[in-house]
């Protein structure tokens, strides 16, 4: 009896198996039928993307090769600037050196043009001035007349000593 009851069992759990690939069996026909509709589809999808991928490497060498076209021009004309503002800085080099040299002269010129006017003018009226001084004291001391005072020769006395 147990057995037969295990059989049972058995036999029941082939039949649900059974139900099952059967199931299985009509999902994968609906699957493929759907797969069919959808394979055209697909195929001129594939057939256009391939042919927009064709156009676009195309399109993508010419960009390519004008892009180096305009770095090589780039880089011809950056040399060109470059060799431009060297020339230009060399050359301000040696304007600035020559204004420097220039202003130098200008400078040694007015220092030797001071000291001759200091040595040709200033010198002779200094000495004029100490003649005129000299006179003066003694015209002065010529018309003071007679003796210093008391307090006078203490005074010059006092700064001698």
């Amino acid at each position: 009896m147990i057995v037969s009851i295990a059989m049972a069992i058995v036999a029941v759990a082939v039949v649900f198996q059974a139900a099952m690939v059967f199931g299985m069996y009509k999902a994968t026909k609906e699957a493929s039928e759907k797969l069919k509709l959808f394979m055209p589809k697909a195929e001129g999808f594939l057939g256009s993307a391939e042919k927009t991928l064709a156009e676009s490497r195309a399109q993508i060498q010419e960009l390519t090769s004008k892009a180096h076209t305009i770095i090589d021009t780039t880089q011809t004309q950056l040399n060109r600037i470059d060799g431009l503002v060297s020339d230009a800085s060399s050359k301000a080099k040696v304007q600035m050196e020559r204004v420097e040299m220039m202003l130098d002269d200008t400078l040694s010129r007015v220092h030797s043009t001071i000291v001759q006017i200091n040595n040709g003018v200033m010198k002779p009226v200094r000495e004029i001035n100490a003649v005129s001084s000299g006179l003066r004291a003694a015209i002065n001391h010529l018309f003071r007349g007679g003796r210093p005072s008391v307090a006078q020769a203490t005074a010059d006395e006092e700064m001698f000593i």
